[in-house]
C-alpha cells in the first residue's frame, strides 16, 4: 500500500512540475512575442481559468510595452483576473491604479463597478449573522466600500450598461447596513446601555429611511426612551412610528417586540 501512495505522488509531482515547466517555457518564448501575441495569449490562459498565468504574461505585456491601447487593456484585466482568483487585495489596488492612471478610459465604469464587485463578494461573510454569528463583532467596512463603489458608478456613469446592477446591490447593501445598526442598537439595549441603544436606533433611522429595518429600530428606539423615564422622546418616536406604520396596517411588532423578524424575507417580498 506504501509503494503504490509513493508512486500517485510521484506522479503528481510529475504531473505538476511538467505544468510548470510548459508555461515556464511559454514565459520564455514570450520574449520575442509582439504586443498582439502576448495579449493574445494572456486572454487565452485567463478564458481557461490559469489567472495566475494570465496575470504573469499581463504583467509582461505592460513592462515590455508600457504605451499604447494594449498596455492599458493589460491593466484592466490583470485587475479582473486577480479578481477571479480571489486575492481581493491585489484586485484592488490594480483598479485604483487604473482609475488613477486613465480616468477618462471608454471602460473606467467596469473599473468602479468591478471595485464594488470585490468588496461585495468579500462581505459575504458579513451576511453570516443570518447564521446566528454575533454581528456586533464584524466590521462591515467592506459593505460600505461596496456601496461607496456602486454609488459613485451610479452617480458619474449614469448610462452605463453596469449600472442597473449597481443600482440592484446598492439596495441589497443599504438593507444589509441598516440591519447591521438595528443589531448593534439591539446589543445594547439587552445590555440596559440604553442611550447607546438609542443613539444606534436613531443612525439606522436616518441613514437608511427606507430600509424594512427602520420599522424596529424605532422600536428600540421607543423602549431606550421609555426605559430612561424620557416620556416626551418616547412619544415622539411613537408618533413617528405610527406615521411609518401606516403603510402596514397589520404590523404589531411594537406590541409584541421580543420575537424573531427575519428582514431578508420582508425585504425579499416587499421588493418582488
Amino acid at each position: 500500500m506504501h509503494i503504490k501512495y509513493t508512486k500517485l505522488l510521484g506522479l503528481v509531482l510529475t504531473v505538476s512540475l511538467a505544468g510548470c515547466g510548459i508555461f515556464g517555457d511559454k514565459i520564455e518564448e514570450s520574449k520575442n512575442w509582439s504586443a498582439e501575441k502576448l495579449y493574445a495569449e494572456a486572454k487565452d490562459e485567463l478564458a481557461s481559468g490559469s489567472y495566475e498565468r494570465s496575470v504573469q504574461l499581463f504583467e509582461k505585456l505592460e513592462s515590455r510595452f508600457p504605451f499604447g491601447a494594449y498596455a492599458q487593456q493589460a491593466q484592466l484585466e490583470i485587475a479582473y483576473a486577480n479578481y477571479k482568483q480571489g486575492n481581493q487585495a491585489e484586485a484592488l489596488a490594480a483598479v485604483d491604479r487604473f482609475i488613477k492612471l486613465h480616468p477618462n478610459h471608454a471602460n473606467v465604469d467596469y473599473m468602479y463597478y468591478l471595485r464594488g464587485l470585490i468588496n461585495f463578494n468579500d462581505d459575504m461573510g458579513f451576511f453570516s449573522f443570518i447564521a446566528n454569528q454575533d454581528i456586533t463583532e464584524r466590521d462591515p467596512k467592506a459593505t460600505r466600500d461596496s456601496f461607496d463603489a456602486f454609488k459613485e458608478l451610479a452617480t458619474r456613469f449614469p448610462n452605463s450598461k453596469y449600472t442597473p446592477d449597481a443600482i440592484t446591490r446598492m439596495k441589497y447593501l443599504v438593507n444589509a447596513l441598516a440591519q447591521y445598526d438595528l443589531h448593534v442598537a439591539k446589543y445594547y439595549l439587552r445590555r440596559n446601555a440604553f442611550v447607546a441603544a438609542a443613539n444606534r436606533a436613531q443612525s439606522a433611522i436616518k441613514e437608511y429611511p427606507d430600509a424594512p429595518a427602520v420599522e424596529e429600530a424605532l422600536v428600540v428606539l421607543i423602549k431606550s426612551y421609555d426605559a430612561m423615564g424620557m416620556g416626551d422622546l418616547r412619544d415622539d418616536a411613537k408618533r413617528v412610528y405610527t406615521v411609518y406604520t401606516q403603510n402596514f396596517p397589520n404590523s404589531k411588532l411594537l406590541e409584541t417586540y421580543g420575537s424573531k423578524k427575519s428582514w431578508w424575507k420582508f425585504w425579499a417580498k416587499a421588493n418582488s
